[in-house]
């Protein structure tokens, strides 16, 4: 009996070691020493806050920034540095979880998870946005259709609230701050920590570009398309009234040795951007077109362009728009530097930056009014899966939303620029939708909690001691006259001042530049580049022959070849 006993202990005991051994294989520390640091910059940060909230003094928060090197206005003695949660700490791939710090972008992200052969759910297209950014602010993409915002894919958070204490936040604990915290901006308190739960990723995004022709079509051909379980993916771009095309994307592993399908990449300076490339697809004779994107490529397929904003940069400086030209400015098209030019210059001022969610019942009454009163194109079309829960994003919908992506030019003057803003929003309440409110935000604060749930918002501020800090509107209003002050007027409305501001303050503050790994082939790059711009600046100035450039007549020898049976 006692050699038996002894065997079965000598059993479990193995078996014990079995089960630690395959539990540590399966917990990766993606940094050493990363979660005893990161815990003594959480007791920082709540110190900090706890000193505040006893002084009864509002803060603000300073998340730092690789994208630019203007200088802060936050004075030290009145914020919290959070700049340093920055690291992806561990990735459990028995249970898929990710726990991740706030400031991490979606490319480091992506990378970090990537090694274990897992990817977020949804991942923003943007690679510079943030998982707090994202989970605090609005992050619906072309997955959200299946999984929803990208809070949904968050299992729990670690939150200081704004009198310094430090809880975790979950569907199970304290469940009210989870669904609160989520896109309300920081107003909470301060999220430190995030577990978000991961999917199993492929090498690539099988995708099928289908052709539209009226407005009907393209939200009935997302419709059919968000129905079927067994794809990954949906969105949509309309080019016209009567041009669209609706992508719809399979996780798939190939080869590189796969020729029963074409491989198309989106990531190199050489690459088509997205969006021209899939108005190509519509302008072949083939209604439907297939091909495999590797699936980092697939992620971050409009970073190139930023959608398509990038386009109206070439169209201020007067350059030639080919593939010569975003080839020679590529180190300028990429969202982290365009963005920043365009707030720099001041012409974000002057254009119309909108992601607005429609019922599918109104949403073609939205698109109509859409071309009649803006009627520019692209318009980018993503279905949305609502939240259960009481938020400020959409939620309790009679089915899916539909998101509408308006980003193009407004009206040159102020006045006509905020009444076209104030319509839209306006239209957009008729037709019981709801905007994301990362964008400009032209509402009465009446007119704003008329439309969210201001009882609901404020009971859990009262709740969470939160009284102190910046409330939602506060943070996402447009200041009138503050916009109207750096509105582009007086000497810089000469062309091209402003823009040439823009893009030097991007170029000085671009992550890229300030990088020392790389800085001698990329400074050289970026002087290319600048030199590229200027050049065609004088061309366009002095140069012109007809309505060409002798860039433009470059463009037919300096362009690769047209490949049989591939898309150029």
């Amino acid at each position: 009996m006692l050699q038996l006993n002894l065997g079965i202990l000598g059993n479990l005991e193995s078996q014990l070691k079995t089960n630690l051994l395959e539990h540590t294989i399966s917990l990766h520390q993606v940094g050493f020493g990363l979660m005893d640091r990161h815990k003594k910059a959480v007791a920082t940060i709540a110190t900090d806050v706890r000193r505040f909230y006893q002084l009864q003094q509002p803060f603000r928060i300073y998340h730092g920034s690789t994208n630019s090197t203007r200088p802060s206005s936050i004075q030290r003695d009145k914020m919290i540095d959070v700049s340093g949660l920055s690291h992806v700490l561990e990735v459990d791939t028995e249970s898929k979880t990710v726990l991740v710090e706030p400031n991490v972008p979606m490319d480091q992200l992506v990378e970090a998870t990537l090694k274990y052969g897992l990817i977020p759910p949804v991942v923003m297209e943007f690679p510079g946005i943030t998982v707090g950014g994202g989970f605090a602010g609005t992050g619906g993409e072309s997955s959200s259709f299946k999984y929803g915002f990208f809070e949904s894919t968050v299992n729990w958070i670690e939150i200081v609230l704004a009198d310094g204490q430090v809880v975790h936040a979950s569907k199970a604990e304290l469940p009210d701050l989870f669904h609160g915290a989520a896109g309300t901006f920081g107003t909470l308190g301060v999220t430190t920590l995030l577990e978000l739960r991961l999917v199993k990723a492929t090498t690539h995004v099988e995708l099928t570009y289908n052709s539209v022709a009226t407005f009907p079509e393209a939200i009935q051909k997302l419709r059919l398309a968000e129905a079927d379980p067994s794809n990954d993916f949906v969105d949509g771009v309309l080019f016209a009234k009567d041009r669209g095309v609706v992508v719809v994307g399979r996780l798939k592993n190939i080869s590189q040795n796969d020729t029963s399908i074409r491989i198309q990449r989106f990531s190199r300076a050489r690459d088509p951007w997205f969006y021209l490339h899939a108005e190509q697809t519509v302008d072949s004779s083939t209604p439907v077109f297939k091909e495999a994107v590797p699936l980092v490529d697939y992620l971050f397929r409009y970073d190139r362009g930023g959608f398509w904003v990038g386009y109206y940069a070439f169209k201020y400086f007067k350059t030639p728009f080919n593939r010569v030209t975003r080839w020679a400015l590529d180190k300028y098209m990429h969202t982290r530097v365009m963005y920043h030019a365009l707030h720099e210059s001041g012409h974000s001022q002057t254009y119309i930056i909108q992601d607005l969610a429609l019922p599918y019942s109104t949403v073609q009454n939205f698109l109509e009014y859409v071309n009649k009163s803006f009627g520019f194109y692209p318009l980018w079309l993503c279905p949305l899966r609502p939240s259960g829960q009481i938020s400020l994003h959409p939620h309790n919908a009679n089915g899916q939303y539909l998101n509408v992506g308006l980003w193009g030019p407004g009206p040159s003057s102020h006045d006509a620029f905020v009444r076209a803003n104030r319509q839209l929003e306006d239209k957009v309440r008729v037709l019981s939708g709801m905007k994301c409110l990362y964008a400009h935000t032209y509402y009465t604060e009446d007119e704003f909690w008329n439309i969210y749930d201001r009882k609901w918002y404020d009971a859990l501020r009262v709740k969470y001691n939160a009284t102190t800090l910046p409330s939602v509107y506060d943070k996402v209003k447009i200041d009138l006259d503050a916009q109207r002050r750096r509105s582009v007027s007086g000497i810089w409305a000469i062309w091209p001042l402003s823009g040439l501001y823009g893009v030097a303050k991007a170029v000085v503050g671009s992550d890229y530049i300030l990088s020392t790994k790389g800085r001698g082939v990329r400074g050289l790059g970026c002087l290319f580049s600048v030199l590229v711009l200027l050049l065609n600046l004088l061309t366009v100035l002095f140069c012109r022959v007809g309505n060409s450039t002798w860039l433009e007549s470059m463009a037919g020898w300096l362009a690769p070849p047209a490949r049989k049976g591939r898309l150029q």
